[in-house]
């Protein structure tokens, strides 16, 4: 049964879909059957693995609104399985909206995945939308990439209300798997204070953190995941410790 953790975080620009795709990768080199949803209409997961959303004839816009599988629109992307997004997703949204159960679309959708894979993450927008919902309703777990920066404590306050609404609500399961710091400079003051706060705050949930590198972007332009780009790089290296250590959690 497959372990579904949302990669979530309500503001942009803190590596959610880097880690997706590294983490997904550093899951597969350990032998795990790692499914990659893209959740966000943006499709920065898609492309970043080298797939052309202008290219696809059918993606999870199709899954959402009963027209495909979910399984029927996924494409191998090396060790990984992903499941593309389009810029139509947005649209999926709406129709979403009119839908009994609306929260629970995903879910559904994902069934028939659960036995194939060993893991599904979703790289979730950086809003709270109905896609948001359905991401954190059909997870088991969240996992919070947050940039060492205090805008991005803002938005994981936001995310803490909203999850606290989710578990009353529609999803009594979903735990934090932990929050992950990104582009962390250890070099400066702000950087370190905000390590340092984000560690009071959830102890012993924070990952060690992984630091700011310009490889992460040149691996996103090659539409690979820093782990076939760069493989002993020490971001990759990092990504490889962190799925390590949620393997080994429970």
């Amino acid at each position: 049964m497959s372990r579904i953790v949302a990669i979530i975080l309500q503001k942009g620009g803190t590596a959610k879909s880097v880690t997706t795709a590294n983490l997904g990768m550093a899951l597969a080199e350990r032998g795990q059957r790692v499914l990659l949803i893209d959740l966000d209409p943006q499709a920065s997961l898609t492309e970043s693995l080298g797939v052309k959303p202008t290219d696809l004839t059918k993606s999870l816009h199709e899954a959402l609104i009963g027209e495909a599988a979910i399984l029927d629109v996924a494409l191998p992307v090396g060790p990984l399985t992903l499941v593309p997004s389009v810029i139509d997703l947005a649209s999926a949204e709406l129709l979403m909206s009119a839908e009994v159960g609306r929260d629970q679309i995903l879910t559904e959708a994902l069934a028939p995945a659960l036995e194939q894979f060993d893991w599904i993450l979703i790289d979730c927008p950086p809003s709270l939308s109905l896609l948001t919902l359905n991401a954190l309703t059909a997870a088991d777990e969240y996992l919070v990439p947050c940039e060492t920066q205090f805008l991005a404590l803002r938005g994981l306050d936001h995310l803490t209300k909203t999850i606290e609404r989710i578990r009353r609500r529609t999803n009594p399961r979903l735990r934090l798997l932990g929050v992950l710091p990104t582009k962390y400079n250890p070099r400066t003051t702000l950087d370190n204070e905000v390590l340092a706060e984000l560690r009071h705050r959830y102890p012993g949930k924070v990952f060690e953190p992984i630091k700011f590198s310009v490889r992460f972007s040149e691996s996103t332009v090659a539409g690979k995941a820093l782990l076939e780009y760069d493989p002993k790089h020490p971001g990759a290296q990092a990504y490889r410790d962190l799925a390590e250590v949620i393997s080994r959690a429970s």
